[in-house]
């Protein structure tokens, strides 16, 4: 007797257990976080930590002022025009010295990176010099230009010019050879070629040599501000210093800091701006 054995059903879905199943990701059905908040929450962490540290005192003041310290004294020194008016010298010497060292260094570069002999006789004396701590030289400035705002401004222009000088050289020589071919192929004279294919080429290293030097800028200007200052954010330092005012002294740096951040956003937004036409270029 044959036994004959039935075929397996078919399995039966229920439309509606596919319905309660949601396809929408878990990090997407559940409510996201905005960055910005993400991002402030550990600074305000770490402030709410010192306030603590401050009140409980674990942390004494002469140490180190509480964040609503350090706050009430900067509110003192924006009514009373002090912080204000360092501010503006400070910008003055940093504007003098970024300046100077852009021409200086973008010149130099240029000569270098442009032409064989320039290189032969700019590039080894550059290198050399750039090893040379500019921070060690501001005994010779003191010498030589004395103690008034020049030596400042030779500290901050030292600082600003190397960087520069080595970013747009590489920029200039990394220049990609066959752009070079194309513009010779469309009859690019030798200034054409400098001005269509090379200059724009070296730009973006110009600008990252930039960023650079405005970081330099603001390091070097903390030093040159201690050579017989007698106006700037490093005099009311100087100031603070011998009074044991950690809260000025705090305040002053805060004011470094947002000063560098607000220098460098403008570069930033200058790449943004000048800097669309690269193909691998990301930024909105």
């Amino acid at each position: 007797m044959t036994i004959s054995h039935a075929p397996p059903s078919p399995v039966q879905l229920d439309i509606s257990d596919i319905s309660r199943t949601s396809t929408v990701p878990a990090d997407h059905r559940t409510a996201r976080v905005p960055r910005w908040l993400r991002r402030t929450t550990g600074p305000v962490l770490l402030l709410g930590l010192w306030q603590l540290l401050s009140s409980t005192g674990v942390l004494a003041a002469e140490v180190l002022a509480s964040p609503g310290r350090i706050a009430q004294v900067a509110g003192d020194l924006l009514a009373d025009g002090s912080l204000p008016a360092a501010m503006g010298t400070s910008l003055q010497r940093v504007a003098a010295g970024l300046l100077l060292g852009t021409v200086v260094g973008t010149g130099l570069a240029l000569v270098s990176g442009l032409f064989r002999i320039g290189e032969d006789l700019v590039d080894a004396s550059v290198q050399m010099l750039r090893t040379v701590p500019f921070v060690g030289l501001i005994p010779l400035f003191i010498i030589w230009f004395g103690i008034g705002e020049a030596p400042k401004i030779a500290v901050i222009t030292l600082g600003v010019t190397f960087p520069l000088y080595l970013n747009v050289y590489a920029g200039i020589r990394g220049v990609d050879a066959q752009l070079i071919e194309a513009g010779e192929s469309l009859g690019l004279s030798r200034w054409g070629l400098v001005r269509h294919v090379v200059l724009p080429g070296a730009l973006p290293g110009a600008l990252t040599g930039l960023r650079y030097s405005l970081g330099i800028a603001w390091l070097a200007l903390v030093f040159a501000e201690q050579i017989n200052a007698d106006a700037g954010i490093g005099f009311l330092m100087v100031q603070a210093r011998d009074f044991l005012r950690t809260d000025v002294i705090v305040v002053c740096l805060i004011v470094y800091a947002f000063l560098g951040l607000l220098a460098d956003f403008i570069v930033r937004s200058l790449e943004r701006l000048l800097l669309q036409w690269r193909p691998t270029f990301t930024g909105r």
